[in-house]
């Protein structure tokens, strides 16, 4: 079985909320970022505002406190072990912090740290210079041509999240991104359209967001994952190193399409997504059609994992 984590846009006001009503062990993880940030994450996801929420040093601690609390619910009170069930954990982006929070690499409280510094270094690296954007509907290899020919010395491009064979996400400066939208268009994307982000994530242009995470993560100590983590930056099986790699990522494709592929190569057959939405086990089934699915988002959902 394969354990996946959401990334940036699957968060929503009042997500996890029924949980944290019905179970303590939710409640705890939610009390436990709140103090490991100083700040009430808890009141802004059940009770503040979208446009708050998906601020990036907002987004990211949430979604990644609301994945936890969901996996630890799964554990405590429907005795479903994880680390017994799971062959990897994978997350895309900052999902890639719950798996390793999930397999026991680095702790609920430091990961909440590392992810609110993540998020404010990664909102204010590029700022109102660049933009992402979605390709839909043209393979890996048409997308790499249309970013280099939309790129240049002045304005840079590169693909910054291969999401599945039918959905790749581009990222660098907006004049680049305006022309390589234009460029997909009358290559037949069926889809081509400017993302709701705060910077040019998984691009060079992050460089600036490197000392931030570099200084909070050397103050960090890395265990041994209980199952080895699925890298978004390598897409191979790593048990170690996570420091370095959690640092490449913020500059560097997420490769969603090949970490499914590893894991299907590796014989695995299932994959639970577990945190707010279903976005990845959406990709997976771009993918690959056999492999099987399941979300844990809701109480219900959970009922169906006993």
């Amino acid at each position: 079985m394969l354990v996946v984590f959401p990334g940036q846009g699957s968060q929503k006001i009042g997500m996890g909320a029924d949980i944290y009503e019905k179970f303590a062990s939710a409640r705890n993880v939610f009390h436990e970022v709140d103090d490991a940030i100083s700040y009430k994450l808890s009141d802004l996801i059940f009770n503040g505002t979208e446009e708050e929420l998906k601020l990036t040093q907002n987004a990211q601690p949430a979604i990644m406190a609301v994945s936890i609390a969901f996996a630890r619910v799964l554990e405590k009170e429907f005795g479903f072990n994880l680390v017994a069930k799971a062959r990897f954990f994978a997350g895309h982006s900052l999902g890639e912090y719950s798996a390793l929070c999930a397999a026991g690499v680095i702790t609920l409280a430091e990961t909440a740290k590392i992810l609110r510094v993540r998020g404010k270094a990664m909102s204010e690296a590029c700022p109102n210079q660049g933009a992402m954007a979605a390709i839909i509907g043209l393979d890996i290899l048409t997308v790499e041509k249309l970013v280099n020919e939309s790129s240049s010395n002045e304005y840079i491009l590169q693909i910054g999240n291969d999401n599945s064979p039918k959905q790749t996400i581009i990222s660098g400066h907006t004049e680049a991104i305006e022309k390589a939208i234009e460029k997909a268009k009358e290559n037949g994307a069926r889809r081509a359209l400017k993302l709701e982000v705060s910077g040019p994530f998984h691009s060079v242009l992050m460089e600036k967001a490197i000392e931030p995470l570099r200084e909070v993560l050397d103050s960090v100590n890395f265990n041994t994952p209980s199952r080895p983590i699925i890298s978004n930056v390598t897409a191979k099986a790593e048990n170690g190193n996570f420091k370095e790699l959690l640092i490449k990522q913020l500059t560097s494709r997420v490769r969603w399409t090949e970490t499914i592929q590893f894991a299907k190569q590796e014989s695995v057959s299932k994959c639970i997504e577990i945190g707010p939405g279903r976005v990845l086990t959406g990709l997976v089934k771009q993918i690959t059609d056999d492999m099987e699915t399941a979300n844990v988002n809701s109480v219900e959902s959970l009922e169906l994992m006993r």
